[in-house]
């Protein structure tokens, strides 16, 4: 067997905003320095310089040539993602990691190569989210609309047909799992994020008076939802984050609202800490925000679909509610206070220690070794 070491390159959709996956790039990067990331579009101020390190090599698509008006408005260059990740020369690698919600998994690589997916979801708004999406960017059936339709129809058409180029898949929640089978009719791995529990842990005399929201401010977190349970109830309740809605939510919130904007990472550490409950109104794949809640001791507050099902113990380490309205969260957020004191904090943590940074990494490696040692048997 031959026992060089591989060369690994790590290929992410975009480089633009902070979120959960450009999380879980950092701990890519962690176990493989030495591979470049290959992405389609870089923003330094939007990732809050995190990338802009030496020990980054970050390798954008011939996309980043266009201006930066064009590049902050990525939606203009939708039709160009296709070819723009395909023209990656990743031939000199042995191992090509697409960490992918979108194109990245497109990537090309040399017959040799293996190719592993670690995928967040499908392209959400061209399968599951298609109607939701052209309903809330309010697309109609004019000519913009129909270009849009046909925009993702081949969208569509071209992710089923490159899907075939991932070696193995792995997903990051058994709720991805079933969207993978589903659309690209193959089977996946699931290996849960990572969670740094190194900084988390659970405040001596936490403060406890205040609700906490911790998202990106868009259409399909439903925070409006919160803000109108909030409203209704009048809850202290403190959202942290950015995004298009941020105004929208403003101009509908009360008082006991507060919006703190962009907090950096030992900032909501301490916001978690204290807050009585995370409020989690959305659907997502698995939402890492809830497993830092846990960490720090503190229960969640969540919509009852999703990844988070399998990472919150109903009853134990938080409730769930079941239908998306302001009267289902404030009845959930009501027998929580009623029965606050059986959500025990080292609970929380001992659940949230299942998703930790440590069981990531031995998981994933063992299966980057399991398909180098099988190329080179």
């Amino acid at each position: 067997m031959n026992k060089s070491k591989p060369k690994i390159a790590i290929v992410h959709d975009f480089l633009i905003k902070l979120g959960g996956a450009e999380k879980v790039l950092e701990v890519l990067h962690e176990m493989y320095p030495d591979a470049p990331i290959y992405t389609i579009l870089y923003d330094e101020s939007g990732t809050r310089g995190v990338f802009d390190k030496k020990e980054y090599n970050i390798i954008p698509s011939c996309l980043q040539k266009y201006s930066g008006f064009i590049r902050k408005r990525s939606k203009l260059l939708l039709s160009k993602f296709p070819s723009a990740i395909e023209s990656f020369n990743l031939t000199k690698y042995d191992i090509v990691i697409t960490s992918s919600n979108s194109f990245s998994h497109g990537a090309i690589t040399k017959p040799t190569a293996k190719q592993i997916c670690y995928c967040y979801s499908p392209m959400r708004y061209v399968w599951d989210w298609y109607n939701e999406y052209l309903e809330e960017n309010k697309i109609g059936f004019g000519l913009f609309g129909i270009y849009i339709r046909n925009l993702f129809s081949r969208t569509r058409v071209w992710d089923y047909n490159i899907s075939e180029r991932t070696d193995k898949w792995i997903a990051i929640s058994k709720t991805v799992a079933k969207r993978i089978k589903k659309y690209y009719r193959t089977n996946s791995s699931v290996i849960y994020p990572p969670t740094d529990m190194e900084n988390l842990d659970i405040a001596a005399e936490p403060t406890l008076d205040y609700y906490l929201i911790i998202s990106r401010l868009s259409p399909y977190k439903k925070i409006d939802l919160a803000v109108e349970a909030f409203n209704q109830s009048g809850k202290k309740l403190k959202i942290v984050g950015e995004g298009s809605e941020i105004n929208k939510l403003k101009s509908m919130s009360k008082a006991n609202i507060e919006f703190l904007g962009f907090r950096n990472e030992n900032e909501k550490i301490q916001l978690l800490q204290n807050c009585k409950a995370l409020i989690f109104p959305g659907e997502e794949d698995f939402g890492l925000t809830p497993v830092e809640a846990m960490a720090c001791g503190r229960p969640v507050i969540a919509y009852g679909k999703g990844g988070v099902t399998e990472t919150v113990v109903d009853g134990v380490t938080g409730m769930f509610f079941y239908d998306d309205t302001p009267e289902s969260l404030n009845n959930a957020v009501n027998q929580f206070e009623s029965e606050i004191d059986k959500f025990k904090p080292e609970v929380c943590r001992s659940r949230a220690e299942l998703f930790s940074k440590d069981r990531f990494i031995t998981e994933f490696k063992k299966i980057v070794n399991d398909s180098f040692a099988t190329n080179h048997s």
